[in-house]
């Protein structure tokens, strides 16, 4: 609006507010309306009004959800202030108004008994966005750590010099291990170097890491590390699989396993 205009509707810049206004609509956020003894403008210049409140100084003439959330807003039901981070977008949500319900002719009867057309809405959900998303945010320099909920697989099971019988019999006994616990595990027992096996199991993220080599052998068991940092501990193939169980079940929200 221009000066003059404003001025026609009698507020004034830098101290204009809804009160004592006619003759305009009069849009506020549910926020305002259930705030109690604000401050606002007295639309005179320099001038402001303490403990206004809705209904009694001032009236809406629609209530709506229009006030764009910030960082530090209170959470309505919690109180908690709200933390803002950069993301990527997942999906959309349009509302579509009553366009096509009319044409499809989807009504429907009020309290007063009158037809009326649905307001319809429709969203949707990028499944590869959603994933890219969940990378975005759980990943370092190594690459991914996938959260436990939507991880591939539970551990990445890497066999350090396979082909001998002491190692192929440890691996077997941490696969059954990690079965009997309800787990997933990827398997890498590729005649490939220790560091390679190591920096692919860093790359693709998985919670968990169990190594069984000959040198954890002779340590006395199975190299157990968690992606998300932490000490390297040697167990054995039961002591391994129930402590990744164990750690997964506290992720999910389900207690110690």
């Amino acid at each position: 609006m221009d000066d003059a205009t404003v001025r026609e509707l009698g507020l004034v810049a830098g101290s204009a507010s809804p009160v004592g206004i006619s003759g305009m609509p009069i849009v506020a956020d549910t926020s305002a309306v259930e705030a109690v003894n604000l401050v606002g403008g007295a639309n005179e210049p320099d001038y402001h009004l303490r403990n206004l409140n809705h209904g009694r100084d001032w009236q809406a003439t629609l209530v709506a959800e229009i006030a764009l959330a910030r960082a530090g807003d209170a959470c309505r039901a919690c109180g908690s202030p709200l933390e803002t981070r950069r993301g990527i977008e997942m999906g959309h949500v349009f509302k579509l108004g009553t366009l096509y319900a009319e044409k499809m002719g989807v009504y429907y009867l009020d309290e007063s008994g009158e037809r009326r057309p649905c307001v319809m809405g429709c969203y949707g959900i990028g499944v590869e966005r959603m994933l890219a998303a969940i990378i975005e945010a759980n990943h370092d320099a190594d690459g991914i750590a996938w959260p436990w909920e939507v991880a591939p697989f539970d551990a990445h099971v890497v066999a350090i010099g396979a082909g001998e019988s002491a190692v192929a019999e440890a691996l077997r006994h941490v696969e059954s291990s990690l079965a009997a616990h309800g787990l997933e595990a990827l398997v890498d027992d590729r005649d490939d170097s220790p560091g390679i096996k190591f920096k692919d199991a860093d790359l693709l993220g998985m919670p968990a890491r169990v190594t069984v080599s000959p040198r954890s052998l002779e340590r006395g068991g199975v190299e157990l590390r968690f992606r998300r940092g932490g000490e390297s501990a040697v167990l054995s193939a039961a002591e391994a699989a129930a402590a990744i169980g164990k750690a997964r079940a506290e992720a999910l929200g389900a207690g110690p396993a």
